[in-house]
């Protein structure tokens, strides 16, 4: 019997092309919920999310981080931010924006659309903060474009390698 849960984790792949299908405010909460599950440090939960469909912010935005350019052409994008005022232990709240962000890319594979994991890189940090009116304590650390294929991806195959497995020492 396959098992539903591994095979959305191991056929989850980048989608860069969507269709201008717009994406229910239902399916979007479903999602930012699934991010909010994530582990986190001393479960503190130290994220903040922002939801972009204006077109004139996701252009914007693409503009300052121009290795997601495709962003501008999805219908939904979510910018994942740590909050440094909710950290119980210092400087996690990256490790906790990453595991809020794979969650969010599960949850977008398993409503039957596409994402990409895009980085928010430190030098373009103060102009996204401008953008967006954040906060001081408020990161970027990723964002997540996405929306329905416009292509489907066929013939996944796996990516184990057992030559990256080492047991009990390298």
């Amino acid at each position: 019997m396959e098992n539903i849960f591994l095979n959305g984790i191991n056929t989850r792949r980048s989608v860069r092309k969507f269709t201008n299908e717009t994406i229910s405010e239902n399916d979007i909460r479903e999602i930012l919920e699934a991010g909010m599950n994530a582990p986190s440090a001393g479960n503190e939960q130290a994220w903040e999310f922002i939801v972009m469909t204006d077109k004139s912010i996701m252009e914007k935005y693409s503009n300052l981080n121009q290795n997601v350019g495709y962003l501008k052409n999805a219908p939904v994008a979510i910018l994942v931010c740590g909050n440094t005022k909710l950290e119980k232990y210092t400087g996690y709240h990256f490790h906790d924006c990453c595991a809020a962000t794979e969650n969010i890319l599960l949850a977008i594979h398993a409503k039957g659309m596409g994402g990409v994991w895009g980085a928010v890189f430190p030098n373009i940090v103060d102009d996204i903060r401008k953008l967006f009116n954040l906060p001081e304590n408020l990161i970027p650390v990723s964002v997540i474009p996405f929306g329905h294929f416009e292509e489907k991806i066929h013939n996944i195959e796996s990516r184990y390698d057992k030559q990256k497995v080492h047991w009990n020492k390298f």
